[in-house]
């Protein structure tokens, strides 16, 4: 039986979703090479930063607020978001290395640079961020992990959204876009109990009025399944 990942410390804890995918094109790899150190934040893992010393945000951020998106997959809206709000300062997670590579690609076409990166577990990012330093979550088409038995998984389970709570400022909004309707079914039911209210939920042509569709949707869209926009905010 697999441990549930709040019972886990950093070295031990499991990981499930794709690392690697199909093989990198050469620009890829060039954006990996060349900007992946210059854009990722240091002392997030465990190797970096093996007392587990919060991070410096004001140093990180130079004062402006911050916000997280969980898994950027393509980059599209984490980019969008920086360029729209140059005001903000964005950490994007993202353990995908392929993902990773096509988000590099889009900073250098969009020259944003006021976000930062963090390939890898977003757990190991919550170990390191002080209490309420979020004032902004995006959660945008993640893993649904289908079966039932994997659905302790998902991200919208106690051992990610505890961690996700304390990190996040009284008030703070936190996004959720999928297009699973059983994913909807445990968000609205596993946020809440973790301190936070639901603002709003629509559907279909009724995003935020700042949201980018991504690849994720577009597929999803193609495939005949609709959208789903949960938006709630950490209780004070």
């Amino acid at each position: 039986m697999t441990d549930h990942p709040q019972d886990q410390t950093p070295a031990r804890r499991n990981f499930y979703g794709r690392v690697h995918g199909k093989t990198l094109r050469a620009s890829q790899k060039q954006y990996l090479a060349e900007d992946l150190g210059r854009v990722r934040l240091p002392g997030v893992t465990v190797e970096d930063n093996p007392e587990r010393r919060p991070l410096d945000i004001a140093t990180l951020t130079g004062g402006r607020p911050l916000w997280l998106e969980v898994g950027f997959g393509g980059g599209e809206h984490l980019v969008h978001m920086a360029v729209r709000n140059p005001d903000v300062f964005l950490i994007g997670c993202e353990p995908f290395v392929n993902g990773v590579a096509m988000l590099l690609g889009k900073i250098r076409e969009a020259g944003a640079e006021n976000l930062t990166i963090h390939p890898g577990d977003v757990r190991d990012l919550f170990d390191v961020l002080p209490d309420a330093c979020l004032s902004k979550t995006f959660l945008n088409y993640p893993d649904p992990w289908p079966k039932a038995r994997h659905h302790r998984r998902r991200f919208v389970t106690p051992g990610y959204l505890d961690l996700l709570a304390r990190v996040m400022k009284p008030g703070a909004e936190f996004r959720v876009a999928t297009d699973i309707p059983d994913y909807v079914r445990q968000t609205l039911e596993e946020v809440p109990p973790a301190g936070f209210t639901l603002v709003s939920q629509t559907g279909q042509g009724a995003a935020w009025e700042d949201w980018l569709s991504t690849r994720y949707e577009q597929k999803a869209l193609r495939e005949g399944r609709d959208p789903h926009y949960l938006t709630f905010r950490r209780n004070g």
